[in-house]
């Protein structure tokens, strides 16, 4: 199996080939309309995270895990099924296929240094965990006003919810440790904060509010939790931290209380 998936491209040539593969996938897929795109869509990301693993096949031989895959996995199918939110428009499609192939390629060089950083220690883990984070929270943003427009029954889009924050939180904790041993207590955690949003969620089901504001509040929301277990997780929890993520969780309560539609 090895050998067939052994390419003889430098890594970073593999993730450039990947992601332009991808990329024109992505704009031929914005003009397939129908339950057609949701087929196209899982196809696309499941490639995604093939192209990935033949990149990092090396390096992830002898500390696999399926946690790397699932930023790029959730990326590609997020913004596929955005697009059809977004007027269908020859300009529109440019630019998420632009935005696409800047994003993949962010993942796919984070996740790289995550494989590596996984067997020794490098410099840029750090740098590379920001990135993760806010492709993170752009991921759930995409998701979340997918999930809001499809309308789903009010029981439902919660239980949604909260799976997709519990598999988005596991593999954002899991960059802080990078071993196996860590996802017993990155699970428990991010059911806690699952449980929190699904919650959040349903009350947001029967709330006077867009899509928009859906999403951003969810995002927001998210963004307070993961980030304070972050921090919990580096034992850096001080008051200063702590607040930096109060404010943000706040914010988003603030603009949902303004953007609300009460019909008074």
């Amino acid at each position: 199996m090895n050998k067939y998936l052994n390419i003889p491209l430098s890594k970073r040539q593999k993730f450039v080939v990947s992601v332009a593969m991808l990329s024109v996938g992505i704009f031929i897929s914005q003009y397939i309309t129908g339950v057609y795109s949701i087929f196209s869509a899982l196809f696309l990301s499941l490639l995604t995270v093939l192209f990935l693993f033949i990149s990092l096949q090396e390096d992830i031989k002898d500390n696999f895990s399926y946690t790397i895959f699932i930023l790029p996995f959730m990326f590609t199918l997020s913004l596929i099924l955005f697009y059809p939110l977004l007027p269908a428009r020859l300009l529109t499609r440019i630019i998420i296929t632009g935005l696409y192939a800047f994003g993949l390629y962010s993942i796919f060089l984070t996740q790289n240094i995550f494989a590596v950083s996984a067997i020794r220690t490098i410099n840029l883990l750090r740098s590379a965990r920001i990135v993760s984070f806010i492709l993170t929270i752009a991921i759930i943003f995409f998701s979340a006003n997918i999930i809001f427009s499809s309308r789903l029954p009010f029981y439902i889009s919660p239980l949604i919810i909260g799976f997709l924050i519990f598999i988005m939180n596991v593999q954002s904790l899991w960059t802080y440790s990078l071993n196996k041993e860590f996802l017993h207590e990155a699970v428990f955690l991010s059911v806690l904060i699952a449980l929190c949003l699904a919650e959040i969620a349903a009350v947001l089901n029967i709330w006077p509010i867009n899509a928009a504001i859906y999403s951003i509040v969810i995002s927001g929301v998210f963004y307070a939790y993961s980030g304070l277990t972050h921090v919990w997780v580096e034992k850096r929890l001080f008051r200063n931290v702590l607040w930096e993520y109060v404010w943000v969780g706040l914010l988003a309560i603030l603009i949902l209380i303004i953007f609300s539609k009460w019909g008074i």
